[in-house]
């Protein structure tokens, strides 16, 4: 496994040794030993899976804290663009994404944690993906920034299909106005 850092300190890419034949591939989707040598500690407590069609946005979601969530998201079949936004009260990089397309061809993954509301868009026909959690789901937690907020600025590499976001998405805050009680610690 080979573990890049980004423009924003913690969300961490890795790309996965991937052993292929005629047969198929197989590849190493998890290591904790590895993954702490690298600074990813945490324990993770819950996987998840979606299914997705084209065009559909899903996020930007957070929890607050106590309940705050780091990821580990890939994407096993399909492609997407998947973004992770900032939202550490006192953080240098507060407000700023990071966004990179992750799909079953690149087998990438992206570890995204606390501390950031996390969404991504399907690029291809339909997209299955996964994300393991440091935090079990807590409804009265969640919360959502609105996709396109000007303030952030992410450049969609499409336009969401606008019946395929959902209410809760579409009722999104902006990030001036958000909710939010994650404290940035350096």
């Amino acid at each position: 496994m080979t573990f890049k850092t980004t423009s924003i300190p913690g969300i961490v890419i890795i790309e996965p040794k991937v052993f292929g034949d005629s047969r198929g591939f197989f590849l190493e989707s998890f290591h904790k030993e590895r993954f702490a040598q690298h600074g990813i500690t945490e324990d993770f407590v819950q996987d998840n899976v979606s299914r997705s069609s084209k065009g559909t946005l899903r996020g930007l979601h957070y929890q607050l804290d106590p309940n705050a969530q780091g990821k580990l998201v890939r994407v096993s079949v399909g492609e997407v663009y998947d973004v992770a936004v900032d939202i550490r009260k006192g953080s240098p990089t507060y407000g700023k994404y990071f966004g990179m397309i992750l799909s079953e061809e690149n087998k990438a993954m992206m570890y995204v944690p606390a501390g950031f509301a996390h969404g991504f868009i399907v690029l291809s026909e339909t997209a299955e993906f996964t994300y393991k959690c440091t935090n079990y789901y807590a409804p009265q937690s969640e919360k959502s920034l609105l996709w396109n907020d000007p303030e952030i600025g992410i450049e969609w590499p499409m336009q969401p299909d606008l019946n395929l976001i959902s209410g809760k998405d579409k009722a999104a805050s902006f990030l001036k106005d958000a909710d939010i009680n994650y404290i940035w610690k350096a």
